[in-house]
């Protein structure tokens, strides 16, 4: 069997960026090979990552990309299973390769996306490697472009779980950025009422009825305060209707006004928002391996 060197291991993994050991055992079973340890590893990550592609990625980071004139803008959510490996530079690394490559090539849906050029591969096989390297499914699971009519301004918070994006036309850039933490803080959900899904409002004005009914009071009365109970949910979850967080005795739409600005667009994305995880009760699971184990003997 041929002796398998540290140096030999370097190299592979210099090649593949795979886990040192996994170098190792591929190096092993290729009998010191280096063409075949590096097939071997192909087949190996790609089996990890197809393993690693059924589990829920919940976890993740919100990556931005915006240009020295701030005139053109992406945002990008790429998930991960843990917060752990949200904090890989590796990970981040392709965060970032991914927002650049949204704003500066325009990919229709993440499919598209997907199949752009990225390190000389497509962007999906760089990111089937890094699940491979690292262990983990991660998945691209959405974009936004943003060509602004403005200029962009962009605020991440907590370690990149939360991303904004505000196209802001006229102001300065302080107004620019309390926009982009106000959105961050307040989570509106449209521009304005007119943005709002009917979906949306129907949910609520069902909510209002049911609530207005129980008090007892004539159709008229009951109508009015439905309507009532809409309007607020409206200024509520609208980013011109929203009271400003550092003045709350002016909303948004004031705000904007006695700047002469206007806001033609935003994007908010929370890490995992709308995504059900997989809940572990590690104690149950320990004690239902420790039974198996058990009966194994």
């Amino acid at each position: 069997m041929a002796e398998i060197t540290a140096s030999m291991v370097k190299e592979l993994r210099e090649k593949t960026d795979a886990p040192m050991m996994e170098c190792k055992k591929a190096l092993t079973e290729a009998a010191g090979d280096m063409e075949k340890a590096e097939e071997i590893l192909r087949v190996k990550l790609g089996n990890k990552a197809a393993k690693a592609s059924a589990r829920v990625a919940a976890e993740g980071v919100v990556g931005t990309f915006l240009s020295a004139d701030g005139k053109l803008a992406a945002i990008v959510e790429v998930n991960c299973e843990t917060d752990f490996v949200a904090k890989n530079d590796d990970f981040l690394a392709f965060t970032r390769e991914v927002a650049s490559l949204v704003a500066n090539s325009n990919p229709a849906d993440v499919t598209a996306l997907s199949a752009l050029p990225l390190a000389g591969k497509t962007v999906d096989q760089v990111r089937a490697e890094l699940v491979g390297k690292i262990g983990e499914n991660v998945s691209i699971r959405r974009f936004v472009r943003i060509p602004a009519e403005g200029k962009v301004a962009q605020y991440i918070h907590g370690g990149s779980k939360i991303g904004v994006l505000v196209d802001v036309k006229g102001g300065d850039e302080t107004l620019a950025k309390d926009l982009a933490m106000h959105i961050a803080a307040a989570k509106p959900v449209a521009l304005a009422k007119e943005n709002v899904s009917a979906d949306l409002i129907q949910k609520e004005r069902t909510v209002a009825e049911l609530k207005a009914a129980e008090s007892g009071k004539p159709a008229e009365i009951v109508q009015k305060m439905v309507e009532g109970s809409v309007q607020k949910f409206l200024k509520e979850v609208t980013l011109l209707g929203q009271p400003f967080v550092k003045d709350d005795k002016q909303t948004i739409e004031q705000l904007l006004k006695s700047k002469g600005a206007s806001v033609p667009s935003f994007v908010l994305y929370v890490v995992g928002e709308g995504i059900e995880k997989k809940v572990t009760d590690f104690a149950a699971e320990v004690a239902a391996q420790a039974a198996q184990a058990a009966q194994q003997r």
